[in-house]
């Protein structure tokens, strides 16, 4: 089984996560550590745990997902993977943190492409990619079936649904995607968001402002 720890980073307010298993094998999912004392403690939890990071992996790439990305690739030589469509807002996000004056340097390694539909695998753990367009034209999210969560990244918040108001963004799609990929999982799923508490599909489904008008 996979377990999960959560970090929150930067000054958004990013949730980043670590998922991993019995062999302490792990995949650490949107690193937002931004500044030094929190790549440290991403560092630190990492280790302290005896975890081995064996996979990065970005649901989207708005600045505050990708700050640790190079570092977490160099520390533990990895390679990210992300959506095809994400890769003009990875090029982006220099600029992008310029402009909100959190100034970064960006991964520039080799990249793997995540497919829609697809698995992932940590150790015989499966993640599956979901499609979640629409706060980003290549948002994913990453369901563990067997262990009944779903990262989400920005899609769905409790209460809220990702903004899509930035580049690339589109209202009804980010809506259908939720509608077609999130809601159709069981009620019970725990959803962890890219910022925020979780929450469960259940519970958004009955309250969730977006979807009871």
């Amino acid at each position: 089984m996979l377990a999960i720890r959560s970090f929150t980073f930067s000054p958004v307010q990013e949730n980043t996560y670590l998922l991993y298993n019995e062999e302490h094998q792990c995949c650490i999912i949107d690193p937002g550590c931004y500044f030094p004392e929190e790549r440290e403690e991403l560092k630190t939890g990492i280790e302290k745990t005896g975890l081995s990071p064996v996979l990065l992996l970005n649901t989207h790439c708005h600045l505050d997902h990708v700050f640790g990305n190079k570092f977490v690739a160099e520390t533990w030589g990895l390679q990210l993977h992300i959506h095809t469509l994400e890769k003009p807002l990875l090029d982006f996000a220099p600029q992008s943190g310029r402009m909100w004056q959190l100034p970064f340097d960006n991964y520039e390694g080799p990249l793997v492409y995540l497919k829609e539909g697809e698995f992932i695998k940590i150790g015989e753990e499966i993640l599956k990619i979901l499609p979640v367009p629409g706060h980003s034209p290549g948002s994913v999210a990453f369901y563990y079936e067997k262990g009944g969560f779903v990262v989400a990244g920005d899609a769905l918040f409790q209460g809220s649904i990702g903004r899509t108001d930035l580049p690339g963004g589109d209202f009804d799609t980010l809506i259908n995607s939720i509608r077609t990929q999130l809601f159709t999982l069981p009620d019970e799923t725990v959803v962890y968001s890219g910022h925020g508490a979780p929450t469960t599909i259940g519970e958004e489904k009955k309250s969730n402002p977006f979807f009871n008008h």
